[in-house]
């Protein structure tokens, strides 16, 4: 399990509002070189970034909702800042301001504030709605609120971003009638490297750690169905789920995190619980987790504690492979994302293999109603949000080459 939890108190931490140093950072392009040592992100394109400066130009306030499918996301937005000429505010997990201290300050200099993940954090929320609505910079809220490794597909999202913009377009609107406008911004990333040679290289490595023999003889496509399955089974076996005759991956994947999420949902929430991945794990984690930061329970149940967590840990791995994501459309990018999602479950950390080309497309402005919809199983600003996104999302992936077969 990553670190993405901190066994501390939380602290409010704000962002740096002086524009200079994040200026600084990005006229120096230092961005641009940590881009390719951490993330492999060796290019980028911006297209339509006149969108966002038009929006800005006309005094909106402006908040900015990419898609989020690598940890790359944050430090890419950076090539939009310098071709639109404009600085972000961010709202940034507690866990990426404990990191060390460098990384901390950085974050902060290039205007991230934190927000916990784990619990209610109506400050941070406040304070979104704040520098939203003064609009003196444009803010960056990832909607997805974590990283799928999975480019040409969404996960879903969550509702904090209409939240936010809603709250903030009330403020404009009584403080001198302006208005708050979103840009969905889709990031596609375009594998350039030598996939044959990537594939092998980090596939061997994952048969091996299952004690099988390399299998370089078999066709790509072939041993990443293999390994899913022999992965999916591993899991099956360790948490004694029942076999579900002809089943498919997909009835398969349902069931285990059902059986990982159902006996916590009973214990934490009193009922058992369905719908979207993300906010089933946040409720959970919302109660398990608070005091174990605060030091509030003894050892044994701090072990049994962070057992629940890793489970809720796992149920998002495992319901973060969309449905037959490689064969319905095998290009070099969703192979390339499956095996470093392979990679990366079994081992925490995925290898950087580089010659990544990022592209930032800057989508129409929607001017965000200061009255919300009831009743309505989505908010209607994150429908068109989602939408504009991943129709987008479909037009880019093919610009991805196809996996030769």
């Amino acid at each position: 399990m990553q670190h993405v939890f901190i066994e501390k108190p939380y602290k409010f931490l704000p962002p740096f509002k002086a524009k200079w140093p994040i200026k600084l950072i990005m006229l120096t392009g230092i961005y641009k070189r940590w881009l390719r040592k951490l993330e492999g992100v060796e290019s980028a394109e911006v297209r339509n970034h006149e969108k966002l400066q038009a929006s800005i130009a006309a005094g909106h306030s402006v908040l900015i909702t990419p898609n989020h499918s690598r940890t790359a996301d944050p430090l890419v937005m950076g090539h939009l800042a310098v071709k639109a000429r404009c600085t972000y505010y961010a709202m940034a997990s507690w866990h990426t301001f404990n990191q060390g201290w460098l990384q901390r300050m950085l974050v902060r200099t290039m205007g991230a504030f934190s927000v916990n993940r784990e619990g209610v954090d109506r400050t941070a929320v406040e304070t979104a709605i704040s520098l939203l609505a003064n609009g003196d910079r444009p803010s960056l809220l990832f909607p997805e609120g974590t990283t799928s490794r999975t480019n040409d597909k969404l996960m879903p999202l969550l509702d904090g971003p209409a939240f936010i913009a809603r709250s903030a377009a009330k403020k404009r609107a009584k403080r001198d009638g302006g208005k708050v406008v979103v840009h969905p911004v889709a990031i596609k990333y375009v594998f350039q490297g030598d996939i044959q040679t990537a594939c092998d290289e980090t596939l061997g490595d994952i048969e091996e750690r299952l004690s099988w023999c390399r299998q370089s003889d078999l066709p790509i496509i072939e041993r990443i169905q293999k390994l899913g399955n022999a992965l999916l089974t591993l899991k099956e076996l360790q948490f004694n789920a029942p076999a579900i005759p002809g089943g498919s991956l997909v009835e398969r994947q349902q069931q285990l995190v059902n059986l990982l999420l159902h006996p916590l949902e009973r214990e934490w929430l009193g009922k058992e619980a369905s719908g979207g991945i993300q906010i089933r794990i946040k409720n959970l984690r919302m109660q398990i987790f608070p005091e174990i930061a605060k030091g509030e329970v003894d050892v044994a149940e701090r072990n049994r504690r962070w057992k629940h967590l890793e489970q809720t840990y796992l149920a998002q791995q495992i319901d973060g492979y969309p449905k037959n994501y490689v064969e319905e459309f095998p290009s070099v990018t969703r192979v390339m994302e499956t095996i470093e999602r392979f990679e990366e479950d079994l081992t925490d950390k995925a290898r950087i293999h580089g010659k990544l080309k990022a592209i930032i497309d800057v989508l129409d402005p929607i001017e965000v109603s200061t009255k919300r919809t009831r009743g309505v199983a989505e908010d209607p600003l994150m429908t068109q949000i989602r939408e504009s996104l991943q129709n987008r999302l479909d037009e880019l992936k093919v610009e991805s080459d196809m996996y030769p077969q």
